[in-house]
């Protein structure tokens, strides 16, 4: 016989309502902060040759939101590798190195 403390309840999330007007956003930038209570995700656009980058959107949450949105992302990628092949990352720096490299400099003057 099956022993029920081994069996967690299957989790339900929230119905959510998506407006029909909402934009999708690209962005290829973070830039995080945190204070005790709190931790800031700006997400920015940056084009080649192009300063500064145009941060998109700001969404503040709680460390514990951020821990299980890592959670969530982890879980999310493994599942995405598993179908579709691992995911590489190019070059041997690390990835703080390759995601926040400078930007070459431009002949076009800076935009605002």
């Amino acid at each position: 016989m099956p022993d029920k403390a081994d069996k967690s309840p299957p989790q339900r999330f929230p119905p959510m309502s998506v407006p029909d007007d909402i934009e999708a956003i690209y962005v290829n930038l973070v830039r995080i902060a945190h204070s005790p209570s709190e931790m800031v995700f700006d997400f920015a656009h940056l084009l080649p040759g192009t300063r500064p980058a145009k941060v998109r959107t700001r969404i503040v949450m709680s460390p514990l939101g951020a821990k299980l949105l890592q959670r969530a992302l982890s879980e999310n990628l493994a599942r995405y590798e598993k179908s579709f092949g691992d995911i590489s990352v190019p070059g041997s720096k690390s990835l703080a190195d390759y995601l926040f490299r400078p930007t070459p400099p431009s002949d076009e003057p800076e935009q605002e």
